[in-house]
């Protein structure tokens, strides 16, 4: 399979444009997933089973394998259903925003080969958290799927930063239903102030105001969700800490760290797109700030680790870090559709030699 994507898929897709690429990507899965019967064939021979099957427990759910498909590839939520057949052991759509928006102008993706990067401004395009919502209620709901989902909430662009906390509200109102877990995201670099909101004098009130939602669930006699936050990889320590600070405050079950960097290092200080860059260039900031906070918080809280996974020693760096499960999609771009059922495998392997 990696050979023929390699020599075949890849560079029949790399002569499209990278959203057009992606684009193609998407609905691919989008109808395999409407195949069962090939669909529950490609999950029986891409996921673990026997021996190798060890599945994690993370904030209360049950993850298959560590290896689960990052916030951005998914953005309508109409691939997911798909992801397991690729080995995959869990999916996170979104961001998706209370209101529906176009995003960024085209082009708006661009490839960096020789990094095995991708710079991106997309800016949160998605059709909106009710149209969503009505897509997820046709589909198995939480406790019924093969996979846990993830849900990954963002700002609407024309929502003012002092209104943000009641866009966030609409949308998990919304959503809460039909995801396993929810991150909020504060740390997309394409929303113009979206990143301010990482401030703790912002940060405290939202989440606040989300916990205080997710516990009227429980009041009402619905299932409490999860709750994480994303932050990005442009903080420093001490923003990092005050974070934490928050998130210890208010219970928070977890944090994804981290989404795509302003940062242009080596060859890519002359990369004159805007937007975050994702990829092999990720690697090394994102393990830092891991086991940061694996450190700081005495590895209580748990992690989801992204950025610049590309191989099983990018990968098991982010766990050995504190990371208690990994994410990708960049690295899917340059390895191929089944490097998560690749990776996971390799994963399981390494964790019973380390026994």
């Amino acid at each position: 399979m990696g050979w023929l994507y390699q020599n075949v898929g890849k560079p029949a897709l790399f002569r499209l444009d990278a959203e057009h690429a992606h684009e193609l990507g998407v609905k691919s899965l989008a109808l395999l997933g409407r195949v069962r019967p090939l669909c529950a064939a490609l999950e029986k021979f891409s996921q673990l089973e026997g021996s190798a099957h060890r599945p994690i427990e993370c904030f209360g759910l049950k993850f298959p394998n560590a290896v689960g498909l990052a916030a951005g590839f998914d953005k309508h939520g109409h691939a997911w259903p798909a992801a397991a057949a690729l080995g995959f052991g869990h999916a996170e759509i979104g961001t998706v925003t209370l209101h529906a928006q176009p995003g960024n102008p085209r082009p708006r993706v661009f490839r960096y080969p020789a990094e095995e990067a991708v710079i991106n401004r997309m800016g949160f395009n998605n059709r909106g958290a009710a149209a969503l919502a009505a897509h997820l209620a046709t589909l198995p709901g939480p406790g019924r799927r093969r996979i846990p989902l993830g849900i990954n909430l963002g700002k609407s662009k024309v929502t003012p930063l002092d209104r943000a906390t009641e866009d966030y509200l609409g949308s998990f109102r919304l959503l809460a239903d039909h995801a396993d877990y929810l991150v909020v995201n504060v740390s997309s670099p394409n929303t113009p102030g979206l990143r301010e909101l990482q401030d703790a004098a912002w940060l405290n009130p939202l989440l606040a105001a989300l916990v205080a939602e997710n516990q009227a669930r429980v009041v009402a006699g619905k299932s409490r969700r999860p709750l994480l936050l994303k932050i990005a990889p442009d903080l420093s320590f001490p923003q990092i800490d005050a974070a934490l600070g928050v998130i210890a405050g208010l219970g928070l079950d977890g944090i994804v760290a981290t989404n795509t960097t302003l940062a242009r290092a080596g060859r890519l200080a002359s990369a004159n797109e805007a937007g975050g860059l994702s990829g092999r260039p990720l690697r090394r900031r994102s393990t830092e700030i891991i086991n940061y906070i694996a450190r700081a918080t005495g590895g209580k809280l748990p992690i989801v680790g992204v950025g610049g996974i590309y191989d099983e020693a990018s990968a098991g760096e982010k766990l050995d870090a504190g990371a208690k499960l990994i994410q990708l999609y960049t690295g899917m771009i340059y390895r191929g559709p089944f490097f998560a059922r690749d990776l996971a495998r390799a994963l399981a392997d390494r964790q019973r030699c380390c026994r």
